[in-house]
């Protein structure tokens, strides 16, 4: 599979992120309009009823701040899984709100436990560590731009700040890593020049020859050609006589 190939835009690269920030800009507006308070439905660590807030919680925000600090990282992040990763980008999603959501229910602190943040720190983490094994150039480049921009997102995962769950954010990051290991994916074949390949020999190239040991170039160097042997050639001749009275011109 070739690059041109493997990456390309689709609707899905703008649709799914801007659905996503809808969503979640819809229902804190309900929230706002309303007068209501959907944060009992966020993640309670180790209570049947929390469980809820494992599907819920990505969803529901404490305040506009909040709300607007997340929906920037979210759109660009799920942009990039959907173009770089395309084939397994739904998965991705899927799998990292319910994991990231269940270890958040296992070591958080007993509090309600919201905000779409978990899902950042797992995107965050997958395209970072999905593309340092994968090893493919531009998933490489892809990973060291999350960490350009998101680097900062490191520290959140321990406890500098009252008032964040750190523990949503560290489950984040290593459902990303989890994820990024386990899920499959095909990368496209990196093209290889004959000089990389593993039965290369620098004696059998015929560019090398045109140039010394000190890989200076060495004028009118001319490759060797064979001479074919025993080969002979026949001419067969032909004449044809012209008859008087024939005007045509040779």
């Amino acid at each position: 599979m070739s690059d041109s190939n493997y990456f390309k835009f689709s609707n899905k690269v703008l649709v799914a992120p801007m659905l996503l920030v809808i969503f979640i800009w819809t229902i804190f507006l309900i929230e706002v309009r309303l007068g209501l308070n959907f944060n009992n439905h966020g993640i309670y660590p180790r209570t049947f009823s929390g469980l809820q807030g494992i599907v819920f919680s990505p969803f529901i925000h404490g305040s506009m701040e909040h709300l607007y600090n997340n929906t920037i990282p979210i759109a660009i992040l799920t942009a990039s899984l959907f173009y770089f990763y395309n084939k397994i980008a739904l998965k991705v999603l899927l799998l990292g709100v319910l994991l990231s959501g269940l270890f958040t229910w296992f070591i958080g602190r007993p509090s309600y436990h919201i905000g779409i943040s978990g899902l950042i720190y797992v995107l965050a983490s997958f395209i970072f560590f999905k593309g340092i094994f994968t090893k493919h150039y531009r998933l490489i480049a892809l990973s060291l731009f999350v960490v350009f921009i998101y680097g900062s997102l490191l520290w959140y995962i321990f406890p500098i700040k009252d008032g964040i769950s750190w523990e949503g954010h560290l489950s984040g990051l290593i459902t990303g890593l989890i994820l990024a290991i386990l899920i499959q994916t095909k990368i496209p074949i990196l093209k290889k020049y004959k000089w990389e390949r593993e039965d290369y020999n620098e004696e059998e190239d015929d560019f090398l020859k045109h140039f010394d040991e000190n890989g200076n170039f060495i004028e009118n160097k001319e490759t060797p050609i064979e001479k074919p042997e025993n080969i002979s050639f026949k001419i067969n001749y032909h004449y044809t006589n012209k008859e008087k009275g024939d005007n045509s011109l040779d």
